[in-house]
């Protein structure tokens, strides 16, 4: 499709599709803390508690990328 192959669409789409679910994910988190009333403190908590599988995710991508040699 437009000169694009499969892999190459795929790609593009775990990429920033994975990526921009992830931000709106971090939105959910805090509309979910605002709507709470939930304060400074308890907004760190939900992003800390909530947000550490989002961490660990985008930890994993950059851990495969160093270890696959693709740098130096």
């Amino acid at each position: 499709m437009w000169g694009y192959t499969e892999a190459e669409i795929a790609q593009f789409g775990l990429t920033f599709g994975v990526s921009a679910f992830m931000l709106y994910m971090v939105f959910i988190i805090l509309q979910l803390a605002r709507e709470s009333k939930a304060g400074r403190f308890g907004t760190f908590v939900l992003l800390l508690g909530l947000g550490f599988g989002l961490v660990g995710f985008a930890a994993k991508g950059v851990i495969k990328f160093f270890l696959s040699g693709a740098v130096g």
